[in-house]
């Protein structure tokens, strides 16, 4: 087992220069583009009962850029955990990484969140009459393009190598399988599609 800095810097060697120069600590105009069209970002954050990592997702550009230093990520609904806000409130640092449907690259974004909830500010998030509970603010420390090899290894935009849905277990026998044979997964599933509809904002 590698248990050093020392022990990994002699495994892998040195970064290539280009690794290095690629992170900035501003959104640059190409790094802009990649945030503008992004219609999902994973949401990772750290606090004293450990790591959380969050999907986030809406149109493109949900993230909006308030300026090269800082950015701002709506809270939609959800399942009301805030494992990730409740991390941000005992320690601020956060990373991004966004993804571009179709694209190879994506962006790392790492930097510290604030929870906003000023009502004008939720007001300009909203949608269809629905603003978010908070926005998270994010001062940003470091920005840079990850390569395509992940998703080139994964062909994860092939639409031959797509799974289909019906290969993993219903959101209801998941539930029904941690809750009990009591729980009714058949209505669960079908409920699923209308309260998708009534309940993503």
């Amino acid at each position: 087992m590698l248990t050093t800095i020392t022990e990994l810097e002699a495994l892998y060697g040195e970064p290539h220069e280009r690794a290095v120069r690629k992170e900035i600590n501003y959104v640059n105009a190409d790094y802009r583009r990649f945030i503008e069209l992004s219609p999902f970002v994973v949401l990772a954050t750290a606090g004293p009962d450990g790591l959380d990592c969050s999907p986030r997702g809406d149109a493109p550009g949900f993230v909006r850029i308030v300026n090269e230093r800082t950015l701002a990520l709506p809270d939609r609904i959800g399942n009301n955990r805030i494992d990730s806000l409740r991390n941000v409130v005992a320690k601020p640092h956060v990373a991004l990484l966004f993804v571009v449907p179709g694209v190879g690259e994506t962006l790392r974004v790492n930097g510290r969140g604030r929870i906003a909830n000023d009502p004008a500010l939720l007001e300009s998030f909203a949608v269809d009459g629905k603003p978010p509970r908070s926005v998270l603010m994010i001062d940003v420390d470091s920005v840079y393009f990850h390569c395509s090899k992940a998703i080139a290894r994964s062909k994860l935009w092939d639409p031959a190598r797509h799974v289909e849905r019906s290969q993993l277990p219903s959101a209801g026998d998941m539930h029904r399988r941690i809750n009990g044979e009591s729980f009714d997964a058949r209505a669960y599933d079908a409920d699923l599609a209308q309260r998708m509809k009534t309940s993503l904002y």
